[in-house]
């Protein structure tokens, strides 16, 4: 069945309520295990139905969010997810509480308990108005980054159509743009503000009033993190600014070499070549027709999962008007169909966001079997793993997507990949800056992102950029608004995600063979359990870093750049 066919209804939510209490009831008073067992599948069924609905109707939106029909269903969903949350935690509590618990956990495997259990650590009804407000400050947030309507040498643009701009092989076109992007967020400055110091305060309030010291704990449960701490991400973080730091810098003063630019500066940073940065040599239908032909070959399996994807039309790839920005990929459980959604803009970011939303769709495609939800996916940032190994599964096509231009992309891909953990580790320690300190002022904020900032990414010039200069670029990242403390997954996810690529390289047969096996587990375990499971080193041991990017680093210092 096509997207567009897909039946949608709100959920009446009194009847549903009643639905769930009933099924609870049962599931409470149920005198053996087959018999709490069976009632647990009829409120697995229940919580699919619900979730179905918010999926599409969050799709909906974000591929139009000037429509007032979808973004009433939008608000809907603020206001009833947290009372959805609300039952599914006392589901949650029940299944801890369960006189079959060991039984049960037989059948259904012991991470789907360590999940209920963080989960009742951070939720009480007296959250549900916090979390409704909380939902709400984001979808504004959403709206007011998808309202940008940017005017440049007459020109309409939004922040994704700016891109390619930004790429341009002619120094003041790339100014311009930048500039212009920047002048955006400045001129929404205050707004963003508003919106992120009223999103720390609630959730500050929500840890306290349960019993937290501040949100941090309280996010990490949120994020399902079951096997490891903050202190473990701190470790973590040091052998990035060690090990990582002064190969990035290193990549920064090749590229300012490359380029011919002795100052490079803040809108230089993403144009690579003097040549001209590579792009996919055909418009968005013929990518998706050499991605075809690249599932189809990569293994059955994937074919398979492309072919579902493009009979049932469940990607939107094309920026335009009123589509929010980013990527993202989804799960229908109704319909049993991943769903992709993107920006394609012209770019080498087109084949990166398609191959790696491609990675988590196929994922929970491949897990989709699973009668439990929890299991659907695994925590984010194993989920990452998946997107970012697809990423690198899928070099020996890219010739087909960049022809003369394949070594020119691969070297922009893979330094991409070692300049972008300094960056993500940069995100992580801002947030644990910002909820370690909920009463710092927006000034106060800007000023220690700027800190950090110097400390991870020693190469960035702001020139005159006055709102840069002041702390300003953490406003653009959706993820601090949207999800606090995710973002540390995706650097975590591309250590594990450069070993499949050095292991793909030797042998893509056997390193595919390890990425499927991860991909069958959906979320059926812990992340540094999945990761053993994979056959993987754990991003957290002292000395996996080194280990892991030296492949990587002498891959990159083998190229000559300077003839690309």
């Amino acid at each position: 069945m096509k997207f567009s066919e897909f039946s949608y209804k709100r959920p009446e939510m009194d009847s549903f309520q009643q639905e769930f209490e009933q099924l609870l009831s049962q599931f409470q008073q149920a005198s053996n295990v087959q018999e709490q067992n069976q009632v647990m599948k009829s409120i697995n069924k229940l919580r699919s139905t619900f979730n179905t609905m918010y999926n599409i109707a969050q799709i909906n939106y974000s591929t139009d969010t000037f429509n007032k029909e979808y973004e009433a269903e939008q608000r809907f969903f603020d206001t009833n997810e947290p009372i959805y949350k609300g039952l599914e935690t006392r589901f949650y509590q029940a299944l801890c509480d369960s006189p079959f618990r060991s039984e049960l956990q037989q059948i259904w495997g012991k991470q789907l308990f360590d999940i209920a259990q963080v989960a009742t650590e951070v939720f009480s009804p007296e959250l549900v108005e916090s979390l409704q407000a909380e939902n709400k400050l984001v979808s504004e947030y959403m709206k007011l980054i998808a309202s940008a309507k940017i005017d440049l040498d007459g020109t309409e643009h939004n922040l994704s159509s700016l891109r390619p701009l930004e790429m341009s092989a002619d120094r003041e076109t790339r100014r311009k743009a930048s500039q212009a992007r920047w002048e955006f967020f400045a001129a929404n400055g205050q707004a963003l503000d508003n919106i992120f110091d009223k999103l720390v305060k609630l959730r500050n309030g929500m840890a306290q009033k349960l019993g937290f010291a501040n949100f941090v704990e309280m996010g990490y449960k949120r994020m399902r993190r079951t096997d490891y701490d903050a202190k473990m991400v701190k470790g973590y973080r040091d052998q990035v600014l060690e090990v990582v730091v002064p190969i990035a810098s290193e990549l920064r003063q090749r590229q300012a070499k490359r380029i011919g630019i002795n100052d490079l500066k803040y809108y230089d940073l993403r144009f690579n070549f003097s040549t001209g940065n590579p792009k996919p040599k055909g418009d968005p239908n013929w990518i998706i027709e050499n991605g075809k032909q690249m599932y189809e070959e990569l293994s059955n399996e994937t074919g398979e999962f492309f072919n579902f994807m493009l009979d049932n039309e469940l990607m939107d790839l094309v920026t335009r008007k009123g589509k929010a920005s980013g990527g993202y990929c989804t799960y229908i459980s109704g319909y049993d169909s991943p769903f992709i959604f993107s920006n394609f803009n012209g770019t080498s970011d087109d084949i990166n966001v398609l191959t790696h939303e491609a990675g988590h769709a196929f994922q929970v495609y491949m897990s989709r079997s699973f009668e439990v939800p929890e299991y659907y996916w695994p925590t984010y940032e194993a989920c990452e793993i998946h997107s970012m190994s697809m990423e690198f599964l899928a070099w020996p096509w890219m010739g087909q997507f960049f022809k003369e231009d394949e070594a020119k992309f691969k070297f922009e891909h893979l330094s991409d990949a070692i300049l972008f953990l300094p960056y993500g580790v940069s995100v992580d320690e801002f947030q644990h800056f910002v909820y370690e300190n909920p009463d710092a002022s927006p000034d106060e904020r800007k000023a220690a992102w700027r800190k950090i900032e110097q400390k991870y990414l020693p190469w960035v010039d702001y020139g005159d950029n006055e709102f840069l200069n002041s702390g300003g670029f953490w406003q653009k990242q959706g993820h601090i608004f949207a999800s606090p403390f995710y973002y540390i997954d995706y650097t975590l996810a591309q250590i594990c995600a450069f070993q499949f690529w050095n292991k793909s390289e030797e042998n893509l047969s056997g390193a595919f063979k390890d990425y499927l096996k991860l991909c069958k587990a959906g979320g059926s375990q812990s992340f540094l359990e999945l990761v053993k499971y994979a056959n993987l080193d754990s991003p957290f041991e002292q000395g996996c870093l080194e280990t892991v990017v030296e492949p990587v680093k002498n891959y990159l210092e083998a190229v000559n750049d300077m003839s690309l």
